[in-house]
């Protein structure tokens, strides 16, 4: 099979953050007496504030926006320990030399996704999805056709790169190839991926003179 661009996961894929989410989600459970591993089980590759809604349903939406705007803070301004993921500065600036187009598609906010991507000092890409831009999060589709779309290109030509359990759902129900990152636990559907690789840099591209590229592993 050959391809025309990538979709980017931000983190678990292209960034290792999860000691910071843990951090952050933890304190924000333990305001609510709810236990750190009852929030962190649901909370991977949704965005925040459908996790929120999900804990704390019930609730009035202006008590929900509170918490999220405190969760929001936290997790843009703690950084400490956030790195690129082994192989991502290599495989996007592969891409960038051979002009193939990618994307970030992630469920993080704008403060938060821009805070860890410039701290473990990747490559800006030509698009960059967040929370803000879609209405209905992953395991939905929709974060990965609106990143297709912006690059200009049908989801069947894009290779979507996850790590969480809702991205690769999402990915596959928008009709994309799926290389899983490091997959943890019992995946629904992880069966029907590209790839599992631990890292990214087992990753290999071979451009074709038509802009096609094939996508190997050396693992």
């Amino acid at each position: 099979m050959t391809y025309r661009g990538f979709l980017f996961d931000l983190d678990g894929t292209l960034v290792d953050s999860l000691p910071a989410v843990v951090r952050a989600w933890s304190q924000w459970g333990e305001r609510h007496d709810l236990r750190a591993e009852t929030v962190l089980d649901y909370i991977h590759g949704k965005p925040a504030i459908n996790s929120l809604r999900h804990f704390m349903a019930g609730q009035s939406e202006e008590a929900i926006q509170a918490e999220f705007r405190w969760l929001e803070q936290r997790e843009a301004e703690d950084t400490e320990g956030v790195q690129a993921i082994a192989g991502a500065h290599a495989l996007l600036t592969t891409l960038n030399t051979l002009q193939i187009p990618w994307a970030i598609v992630t469920s993080g906010s704008v403060p938060v996704a821009h805070a860890r991507h410039r701290a473990a000092g990747l490559p800006m890409p030509e698009v960059f999805i967040t929370a803000e831009n879609i209405t209905r999060g992953k395991p939905d589709p929709e974060p990965y056709l609106l990143g297709a779309q912006r690059l200009g290109l049908q989801p069947s030509a894009c290779v979507v790169v996850e790590d969480a359990p809702a991205g690769i759902v999402a990915g596959l129900e928008a009709g994309c190839a799926v290389v899983a990152v490091n997959p943890h636990g019992d995946i629904a559907r992880l069966n029907e991926v590209m790839l599992q690789v631990h890292d990214l840099t087992p990753l290999q591209i071979e451009k074709q003179d038509n802009g096609e590229f094939t996508l190997l592993s050396r693992a």
